[in-house]
């Protein structure tokens, strides 16, 4: 591409229209014709990417070139997530619509035609009326797709499917109109294949049906794919009230310009980044940092779009809006991210660049042998019925139930165990994963702050020390302080009432219980009330901290009586599940952006190594999606774990995303795997469980071909009617649910033999 005197530019569209990955391949080889254009099309997000030389080409340009090899495009600036989800969804209904109404009419003409005794006279004209709004309505997605790709001179298995229904039904046709298929001695269609033409229109309206629920569970997958954005953006403040001439106005929060002043109230979403200018309070940034314990801000700390006011009113100057937020880059990494992933070809269409033109041809050969060499009697309608019967036994029937087929059993087993799985893609990238990397907090520990330990000064109980730090922390809203007042409950019962109680913003709380001033805080808040703090109060708290924990002083009567530690406990199955991970052969990782001390005391809790190389602290939101792709470039295929907001875009960069489903909408929305219950140890009983679906998704689609392979000569060679034909593409899929409903009963507790079964 030329950049002399050029600007070289990026555009991201939206495109509609697309039915399998041959499509994607068309519409880039039609970009990438367009002088200066590097483009790629992503089958999976229905996107594509293109850089392009601005002097050669525009946007109108792409879509003009896209809309000619007949699909729809849009920049995606234009394509709000509400406009795609509203695409999504009528196409997901009208796949639906036509599964449905198609099964009804399929599943009366399929019956009367297998089972002779519920045969009547000229039963075949009502199979005829029936199979009719199937074969056209009903398959009408395949026959679209087949002419647009004949059209650009490609076949897809959508072209074999339209064949194959055509063929089938055109036979049937002809069988019922012109060749006597009505005829008494005809009713079992146990005769030669020139005797007297039997129908197939139940082989016709089968194969539409279960490609249809193929392509309508595949579409529903799709839609999940894409609710991460969606979820992402609802997050956003909607509204924002600044001050504007000393009053305060209540504008949309897209409106907000950089210097405006925000005023933010206690519970409010803050709108935009930018500085405290006046107040005090405590955010929530676990949206964005994925940590429990709340910031403490003042004038002039910094603050982040989309985090949480917890306490006090506070007025912030914006600095960063729009395109510019925090928030608007952590969208722009889910989307990279996910579309930037290699997508996964599907086997069948891989195959079907070589299977479907060769299955034409066999068929038009087969016609020609048979109308050369065939019976002069009989030459038209034997060269006819063998051409059919190869293209009927080679229609992909069983490979279009081979994948949705074992998705559904193996998804129904997961949902049994509490694991929600996206899609076939899934399952494939999972035989690869190495490497496991945790988000720690709400991940691998509860993300609930709970006291641990009281370390009381001499002469002074525990309950004593508990009894005054809960009463006052009971009146306070902050996260370490509800940790000590509901240890206080559980060991002591009914609480002391407060008097005088005030909160210092980043110090600590300050008040009366029955009749003595109590403080909790750190050494700030004991510095500035000129407080006693002894050096064994001082060596708990420093100890505490180096472990890894949250530490706060308890004093009264003038002086330190204790240090209460608080901690973010490793949840109950923690270590079970890393255990459990480890006999898989896989290497497990901790990335937290929490301090390292802290990090290393939870790795150590759970069994993950504590080296830099294991355990990795300190990280932001957007440096979590470098630090999985870091590891992706040095050759490790990663699976992340993980459940907030700041998870999203490393779990859509990662090869495997798994969220835990008592985390946010928007980790579970861009993650691949779902553990519902959060329970870790199901982690490893997930990557089990896709190993054996794949397996049996791969072991349907080889036996589907095989099938084919050995069943197309005997039809070819005229020992296979079309009758037969379609029994036989009727048994080949009957092995192929037979072979998924095999994994209702998979036995996924990690020991050494079903794991090597599944490697």
């Amino acid at each position: 591409m030329s950049t002399d005197e050029s600007v070289v530019n990026q555009l991201d569209l939206s495109i509609t229209g697309m039915s399998c990955n041959a499509c994607a391949m068309s519409i880039e080889k039609g970009l990438n014709a367009l002088p200066g254009v590097e483009a790629t099309v992503n089958f999976a997000t229905e996107s594509a990417r293109v850089a392009f030389d601005s002097t050669a080409a525009d946007a109108a340009t792409f879509i003009s070139t896209i809309e000619g090899l007949g699909y729809g495009a849009r920049t995606l600036a234009e394509t709000t997530p509400d406009m795609l989800d509203a695409e999504v969804r009528e196409r997901v209904l009208m796949l639906k619509t036509r599964l449905l109404v198609s099964l009804v009419l399929a599943v009366p003409v399929a019956v009367v035609s297998m089972f002779m005794v519920l045969q009547f006279s000229n039963w075949q004209w009502y199979a005829l009326a029936l199979s009719t709004p199937v074969v056209t309505w009903g398959a009408w997605p395949f026959h679209r797709a087949a002419l647009m790709n004949a059209r650009h001179r490609n076949t897809t298995m959508d072209t074999l499917i339209s064949l194959g229904v055509v063929a089938a039904t055109g036979w049937s046709l002809w069988a019922l109109i012109w060749g006597g298929a009505t005829d008494s001695h005809n009713m079992s269609g146990m005769v030669g294949m020139a005797e007297s033409p039997h129908v197939y229109f139940e082989v016709a309206v089968s194969v539409t049906v279960f490609l249809l629920a193929g392509r309508y569970f595949e579409a529903r997958a799709k839609r999940r794919a894409g609710d991460a954005l969606r979820a992402l953006l609802a997050l956003g403040a909607r509204n924002a009230t600044v001050l504007r001439d000393g009053e305060e106005v209540v504008i949309e929060a897209a409106l907000i310009q950089v210097g405006d002043l925000i005023v933010v109230r206690p519970g409010e979403i803050i709108a935009a980044d930018g500085v405290v200018q006046e107040g005090d309070s405590t955010i929530d940034a676990s949206m964005l940092t994925g940590e429990s314990v709340p910031v403490d801000v003042a004038k002039g700390s910094k603050v982040t779009g989309t985090t949480v006011n917890l306490t006090g009113r506070i007025i912030v100057k914006a600095r960063r809006v729009g395109a510019d937020s925090t928030f608007a880059q952590m969208t722009k990494l889910v989307r990279d991210a996910q579309s930037t992933k290699a997508p996964v070809q599907r086997l069948a269409d891989r195959v079907s660049s070589v299977f479907v033109p060769t299955v034409i041809v066999i068929a038009v050969l087969t016609f020609i042998g048979w109308y050369v060499f065939g019976d002069n009697a009989n030459r038209v309608a034997d060269s006819f019925t063998a051409a059919v019967a190869v293209l009927i036994i080679a229609c992909p029937c069983a490979l279009g139930l081979a994948t949705p087929t074992a998705l559904m059993v193996g998804s129904g087993r997961a949902a049994q165990m509490g694991i929600v799985i996206k899609g076939v893609d899934v399952l494939q990238s999972t035989r690869r994963i190495d490497t496991v990397v945790f988000d720690k907090t709400g991940t691998v520990t509860t993300g609930v702050m709970t006291l641990i330990d009281v370390v009381c000064a001499t002469g002074v109980t525990r309950a004593e020390v508990l009894g005054y730090a809960g009463a006052l922390e009971h009146a306070s809203e902050h996260p370490v302080a509800k940790a000590i007042a509901n240890a206080a409950r559980a060991e002591l019962g009914a609480l002391a009432g407060v008097g005088h109680f005030e909160s210092i913003a980043g110090m600590g709380t300050i008040g009366v219980v029955d009749g003595k001033r109590v403080m909790v805080g750190g050494e700030p808040l004991f510095e500035k009330q000129l407080t006693i703090v002894s050096k064994d109060m001082k060596d708990a708290l420093y100890a505490a901290r180096n472990s890894g924990n949250t530490a706060v002083l308890v004093a009264y009567d003038g002086s330190a009586k204790g240090v209460c530690v608080i901690a973010d406990q490793p949840k109950q199955h923690s270590a079970e599940a890393i255990a459990d991970l480890r006999k898989l052969g896989l290497r497990p990782v901790l990335l937290t952006g929490d301090n390292r001390a802290t990090a290393v005391a939870v790795a150590e809790q759970v069994g993950i190594d504590t080296d830099e190389q294991h355990v990795i602290a300190g990280v932001l939101p957007s440096e979590k999606v470098r630090v999985v792709a870091d590891l992706q470039e040095r050759g490790y295929a990663v699976a992340m774990v993980g459940d907030g907001v700041n998870d999203a875009a490393a779990l859509a960069q990662s090869d495997v995303g798994i969220a835990m489903g008592t985390g946010t909408d928007v980790a579970m929305n861009a993650s691949d795997l779902t553990i519902v219950s959060g329970d870790l140890r199901l982690v490893a009983d997930a990557i089990l469980l896709s190993r054996a679906t794949l397996r049996t998704i791969s072991a349907n689609v080889f036996w589907a071909f095989i099938y084919n392979a050995a069943a197309i000569p005997l039809a070819a060679l005229g020992y296979m009617n079309p009758m037969w034909a379609g029994l036989a593409m009727a048994f080949s899929s009957v092995f192929v649910v037979s072979n998924s409903l095999r994994l209702r009963t998979a036995k996924l507790t990690p020991h050494t033999a079903f794991v090597h079964a599944t490697r």
